[in-house]
């Protein structure tokens, strides 16, 4: 333990995360991310449960690696509770996003996610991230789903837009996808856009290019295909993918699948900031290493494109 612990620490000395202009924000982000979901803690859902040792390990992890962007919700459990604990001392060191129109309700042994736009639970959830963030201001508010006519009816754009001149949030985002993030980008209002892209699911691509002309600051979420063929949670669509794309044949020399999924993601320079949650300082380190190796040579790029779209235009069998 005290070997692997040496050389995940060895590595994020070595591996600077590399950083972008973010959208229109006027600040830098760093291209690798990090998603909290992993550190929501017991009586939620999954079968990973995380104590309170081991975040404090990986969110420290984080922010030594260079990692600015922390992605956080009130639908994650303990995590923007731990974030405020072990991280307040170092809030200037970091961006910290996290999100509203979040209605959890906690039940004995599991937590049940869901979302109500109404204006008091925007409010209620501003003043609760505020308060177990330990922070006085959060950096982005974004929408936890949600589509361009209720947000608009409701009133609640106009109420982020409150917030912001109060001096709360500085920016206002959105964490959505199809079929209801081409009219939310119609509005024009946001100033980030979080949404799914994954080599083995590039179905967004046009959503992302919209955001990117609009000048929005581009967040992606699953962009490591939730550890691809290799992972502890198997999802038979990707390795279906994988498999039938023949991805294994384009693999560098020692590179995991999941470091391959990572760096196709990482290579689209309209991808301001790739979030990839792990509760493992191991796998952080991996994910670190996979950033500070680059961009993916162009050709090997086309070559994932053509085969994965070869797969998906394939009819889908009935049953």
């Amino acid at each position: 333990m005290v070997v692997v612990q040496r050389r995940q620490a060895v590595i994020m000395g070595v591996f600077a995360v590399q950083t972008t202009l973010f959208g229109s924000t006027g600040t830098s982000v760093s291209r690798l991310g990090f998603g909290s979901m992993g550190l929501r803690g017991p009586r939620t859902w999954g079968v990973r449960c995380v104590d309170e040792v081991q975040s404090e390990r990986v969110l420290q992890a984080v922010l030594d690696a260079g990692i600015n962007l922390l992605d956080t919700a009130p639908d994650y459990g303990l995590a923007e509770e731990r974030i405020g604990r072990y991280l307040r001392h170092r809030r200037s060191q970091f961006l910290l996003a996290t999100k509203c129109g979040c209605d959890p309700l906690q039940h004995a042994d599991h937590l049940e996610v869901r979302h109500t736009w109404t204006a008091a639970v925007i409010r209620g959830n501003l003043e609760a991230s505020l308060r177990r963030l330990q922070t006085d201001c959060i950096d982005i508010l974004q929408f936890h789903g949600g589509d361009a006519d209720t947000l608009q009816q409701a009133g609640l754009i106009d109420l982020l837009q409150s917030f912001r001149q109060q001096g709360k949030i500085r920016w206002l985002g959105i964490s959505s996808a199809l079929p209801h993030l081409p009219a939310l980008l119609q509005l024009q209002v946001f100033d980030t856009v979080q949404v799914p892209w994954s080599c083995l699911a590039p179905q967004h691509a046009d959503c992302i290019a919209d955001a990117a002309a609009r000048g929005c600051g581009l967040i992606i979420r699953g962009g490591i295909a939730q550890g691809g063929p290799d992972a502890e949670i198997q999802r038979p669509q990707w390795n279906d993918i994988w498999q039938q794309a023949k991805l294994d044949e384009l693999l560098p020399p020692d590179t995991t699948r999941a470091q391959f999924i990572l760096r196709c993601t990482l290579s689209n320079p309209q991808h301001h900031s790739v979030i990839v949650g792990t509760a493992s300082l191991e796998h952080l380190a991996e994910n670190v290493a996979a950033a500070a190796a680059g961009p993916l040579p162009r050709e090997i790029l086309q070559q994932v494109t053509q085969r994965v779209a070869a797969v998906l235009a394939q009819p889908v069998p009935h049953p």
